[in-house]
C-alpha cells in the first residue's frame, strides 16, 4: 500500500469541533506537525474533511 505524509498547515483554532477532532484523529496536534499514514478509505475521508488545513504528499 502507498503511504501519505500529512502536514498540518493551518491551526484548528476557530474551526468546528468536528474538524478539530478529525485533526486529532489523524495525529496532528499543532501546525507544521507531520504524520504518515497508509492510504485507506477512512484516512482519505478524514483528509477530505480537513483538506483546507493540511498538505498531503505521497511518499
Amino acid at each position: 500500500m502507498a503511504r501519505l505524509k500529512i502536514t498540518q498547515t493551518k491551526s484548528g483554532i476557530g474551526r468546528t469541533l468536528r474538524q478539530k477532532r478529525t485533526l486529532i484523529a489523524l495525529g496532528l496536534r499543532h501546525p507544521h506537525a507531520s504524520v504518515e499514514h497508509e492510504i485507506t478509505p477512512q484516512i482519505a475521508g478524514m483528509i477530505l474533511k480537513v483538506s483546507h488545513l493540511v498538505k498531503v504528499e505521497e511518499i
